[in-house]
C-alpha cells in the first residue's frame, strides 16, 4: 500500500471515529477549526524545513507528486488524522473522567 493509499484510508477511518465511535464530533466545531488551523501553520513550517534539507525524503512512488511548502501533500492528510484523533480521544476521555492519578 503506498504513502497516498495510507493516508487517505486514515483520514476515512479518523473521521468514522470521531463521529461514530466516540461520537465527538470535532468537524462540526468552529473551535476545532481555529486549532487546526493554527496547528496547520506549524506543521507547514516544520515539514518545510525538514524536507528543504533533505533531512527527510519521500519515494516518489509511493506519493503523488504534490507537495506544498516541499512536503509532499499526504504528510497534510496524515497530520489531520494525528491530530483529529488525539484531539477526540481526549473529548472522550475527558467525558469518560479519565484522570492521572
Amino acid at each position: 500500500m503506498s504513502y497516498t493509499e495510507l493516508s487517505i484510508l486514515s483520514v476515512i477511518l479518523v473521521i468514522l471515529i470521531d463521529r461514530y465511535i466516540l461520537k465527538s464530533r470535532l468537524l462540526e466545531k468552529k473551535a476545532y477549526w481555529t486549532a487546526y488551523a493554527i496547528i496547520i501553520f506549524f506543521q507547514l513550517l516544520t515539514n518545510w524545513w525538514l524536507t528543504s534539507r533533505n533531512i527527510l525524503s519521500y519515494s516518489e512512488a509511493a506519493i503523488i507528486g504534490w507537495r506544498i511548502a516541499s512536503a509532499p501533500v499526504e504528510d497534510l492528510l496524515f497530520g489531520f488524522s494525528m491530530v483529529t484523533l488525539t484531539m477526540s480521544l481526549w473529548i472522550f476521555w475527558g467525558r469518560k473522567g479519565v484522570e492521572r492519578d
